[in-house]
């Protein structure tokens, strides 16, 4: 069973960029589909971004879309989340997720989850 940590979450300012990390122990990456969500305080989690098991399709919610990159690095068996002109809309908590089946939008169709790492974007 995959275990994931993320980090690189932080307090920044509007227009700022991070870089989230995910990176998996106990599977290798690669044998999996993985995906970013987030829950802000009182929401639901929603989906972010997605990058599929072989070919690295990716795909992004509109509200990250051409701000937000997906990639991963299989040597180093981590995923990233590169965030550039960052928004106090996008503070919440962003989770790192991994599935043998496609990334669903539902967050409750994953299977596997990290803890969350807290994204905090002031104006």
């Amino acid at each position: 069973q995959v275990q994931l940590v993320e980090s690189g979450g932080g307090s920044v300012q509007t227009g700022d960029s991070l870089r989230l990390s995910c990176a998996a122990s106990g599977g290798t990456l690669s044998s999996y589909h993985m995906g970013w969500f987030r829950q802000a305080p009182g929401k639901e989690r929603e989906f972010v971004a997605r990058i599929s098991r072989l070919l690295g399709s990716t795909s992004y919610s509109d509200s990250v879309k051409d701000r937000f990159t997906i990639s991963r690095d299989s040597l180093k068996n981590t995923m990233f989340l590169q965030m550039n002109n960052l928004k106090p809309e996008d503070t919440a908590v962003y989770y790192c997720a991994a599935d043998t089946s496609s990334i669903k939008s539902d967050y409750r169709e994953i299977r596997y989850w990290g803890q969350g790492t807290q994204v905090t974007v002031s104006s």
